[in-house]
This record gives C-alpha cells, structure tokens and sequence, in this order.
C-alpha cells in the first residue's frame, strides 16, 4: 500500500487532510497538494455550503453513506481534515485512483 501524506489511521476509521478550493465550475480531486488532497468543490463557501458539498462527495467517492464522512476540522478554512468512518486501505486504494503520490 502506498504511504499517503494526507491518511492517517484512527481506532475507528481513518482521517483526510485536505485543501478545498471553492467555486469551481465542477468537483473534483486535483493530486496531492503537499500533506492535503487538493479538491476542488462546485460550491460556493456560504452558510457552510462548500463544506457540505465536500461531505457529499467524499461519501459518493467512496461509495459510504453521507453519514460515514464528518468534518472534523476546518469548518471556515480552506484547510480542513475530514474524520471518516472508513478503513485506511479502502480510503489509500481511492486515492490510488483520483491522486498520484508525489
């Protein structure tokens, strides 16, 4: 498996680093972006829509319900590490496909 600067592993799932970029003309992951997965998000960064629309996505990439996928920090950053109820391996075999390693 290849080593992911922005997975870590939890007692209960795994957690993402990443960097969002708002108003995009449509979603999607850019690679990686230092120790964060870039994203951009086709949502605006009012009343929480973005981060929400985050939410969405990663749960849709991964193929989880909405519910398995919070916010664990960065509710107004462009920065933000997302707790998700997920195993590492099947969030690091996503990666493999939407993100190069650097």
């Amino acid at each position: 498996m290849t080593s992911w600067p922005c997975l870590h592993t939890t007692r209960t799932g795994s957690l993402l680093d990443v960097l969002v970029a708002p108003n995009a003309k449509r979603t999607a992951c850019m690679g990686l972006h230092g120790d964060a997965l870039r994203i951009r998000l086709a949502a605006p960064p009012v009343d929480g829509a973005a981060n929400e629309a985050l939410l969405k996505w990663v749960a849709a990439e991964l193929d989880v319900a909405r519910s398995a996928v919070t916010l664990q920090r960065g509710d107004t950053s462009k920065r933000k590490q997302l707790a998700l109820d997920v195993p590492a391996d099947t969030v690091a075999a996503w990666l493999g496909r939407v993100a190069s390693p650097e």
